[in-house]
């Protein structure tokens, strides 16, 4: 592979420096963890539990209820208080259904068997386990791993790519997972090798992570399937299209997955899960957070479990000033403000963020577009973002699709570009949610007409029986008749 430029991208303030250097800590167990049964690209969970049932750390508390669900497991032992809604991790702060477990102390596991060598497993067994262990994409986007697995390996996928490139500004947490435990990322990336039976890896990583680069690839000099590549640091070569074009040079088609090019795209820290769960039968229960922000007292990476509030995290980091002027879940181009500290931590969050107003720099009012062009250049997608904005201004649903909003992955480059602060990602979320909801209208309107048609063949049905009914009786009538004028003969 050699390199190749993908298009498009920006270079906002790293920041990192904040937190990077600050080894892995573990997270106290709060006294009580809130678990979403949404959190996973499929429909949510179904819980197996019930209110003040006792549970062991690792148990199963609630079963995927699809090919795209994940499961749910128990971040400790203790005592399940309430199946109930509480603060959703989303700028609504709309409440979603929730676990409640109260922690009991003693964080006692679940009775485990011996993992049998994962590489004595078949492919599909070895993607079984990963699902059953309720592991999704840890680079933010939740899509259940088991399934990227079990698709790749039918894709034939040639090349397992891992994402160690970590883009988002003041987001450190990957870096730290690669400097400390390297070994074990390098062993889930093998296991992941079998089970979608590619050839080699490579473990892309960016060259402002020098001593991530360097533990990482003395970790997998042990494997010559595997192979560890710098890439220039730039927003947002984090991403599966950004880096598979970076390595590659090939672009993924509009409305395809990496996998269309041979390429399969895994997180660092999804790599880190499979070996937890393949060599310890240990499920998602727990992930590195990045707790940072200039409003934060003492930035950090924290290991904390699925399910810990935001304000615990903050808390143990030695809470937040007074300046913070914006909460956020995730990084700060892409990340989800939070309505209150009082939101969990789910599989994909990655960091949480407390910024201060100085951080944010001008909040200017939005001026009208100046022509430019930056949004254009910096957009990675090479789309048009300042006509999509015009579009959707007008609400002209149909132009701002030809213009391919579909294939715009939010990553903010063209806002942070633009210098007339116009509201870009705003406009194309609302185009988002009016185009979902016309959509949800017509699969209304289509359920609706397919019940009508549906009753008006049921009064067909029973026109037809009544009238097949009504001719039975006249011919059993008439032939009743016919009888009684023999009979009258006869005498």
């Amino acid at each position: 592979m050699s390199r190749h430029v993908f298009w498009g991208g920006v270079h906002p303030p790293g920041q990192k420096h904040l937190s990077a250097e600050r080894p892995i800590e573990l997270l106290p167990i709060p006294a009580r963890l809130y678990l979403p049964l949404q959190q996973h690209a499929g429909g949510p969970a179904l819980p197996v539990v019930t209110v003040g049932q006792r549970v062991s750390k690792g148990e199963l508390l609630a079963k995927a209820q699809s090919a795209t669900s994940a499961p749910l497991h128990a971040p400790t032992s203790g005592t399940i208080a309430a199946i109930g809604e509480f603060t959703a991790p989303h700028p609504s702060g709309l409440p979603m259904a929730t676990i409640t477990l109260e922690a009991d102390g003693a964080d006692q596991w679940i009775e485990r068997e011996p993992s049998p060598d994962p590489f004595d497993l078949e492919p599909a067994e070895v993607a079984r386990r990963v699902g059953a262990a309720g592991i999704v994409g840890m680079g933010g986007a939740n899509f259940p791993s088991a399934v990227k697995l079990d698709k790749a390996r039918q894709a034939k996928v040639h090349t397992l790519v891992i994402n160690g490139a970590e883009c988002e500004p003041y987001m450190s947490c990957d870096d730290r997972l690669m400097r400390e435990r390297a070994a074990e990322i390098a062993d889930g990336v093998a296991i992941m090798l079998h089970a979608v039976q590619a050839a080699r890896a490579v473990i892309a990583i960016e060259d402002n992570k020098p001593e991530a680069l360097q533990t990482m690839r003395d970790a997998c000099r042990v494997d010559e399937r595997m192979e560890v590549r710098s890439l220039p640091s730039r927003y947002p070569a984090g991403s599966a299209k950004q880096l598979i074009q970076w390595l590659t040079g090939l672009e993924t088609p509009a409305g395809g997955r990496g996998t269309d090019t041979g390429l399969l795209v895994h997180n660092v820290g999804t790599a880190y899960a499979v070996h937890r769960a393949l060599r310890y039968g240990q499920p998602l229960i727990s992930r590195i957070v990045t707790v940072s922000g200039g409003a934060v007292a003492e930035p950090r990476n924290l290991e904390a479990p699925i399910g810990a509030l935001a304000a615990d995290l903050l808390a143990y980091c030695g809470g937040v000033d007074t300046d913070c002027t914006r909460l956020l879940m995730g990084g700060p181009m892409m990340g989800q403000p939070l309505p209150c500290a009082e939101t969990p931590v789910v599989k994909g969050t990655n960091g949480i963020l407390a910024l201060t107003a100085a951080e944010l720099g001008e909040q200017r009012s939005p001026e009208p577009c100046i022509r430019c062009g930056r949004c254009v250049e910096a957009c990675p997608m090479g789309l048009l973002p300042v006509e999509m904005a015009n579009s959707a201004r007008q609400e002209d649903w149909s132009g701002i699709q030809a213009l391919k909003l579909n294939d715009c992955m939010a990553c903010g480059s063209c806002a942070y570009a633009c210098p007339s602060r116009i509201p870009l990602l705003q406009y194309f979320a609302f185009a988002r949610s009016q185009l979902a909801e016309q959509r949800r209208q017509e699969s209304k309107a289509q359920h609706i007409r397919q019940l009508m048609e549906q009753r008006q063949a049921r009064f067909a049905r029973e026109e037809r029986v009544k009238a097949e009914a009504a001719a039975q009786r006249r011919a059993a009538k008439q032939s009743r008749v016919v009888v009684t004028a023999d009979d009258d003969d006869d005498d």
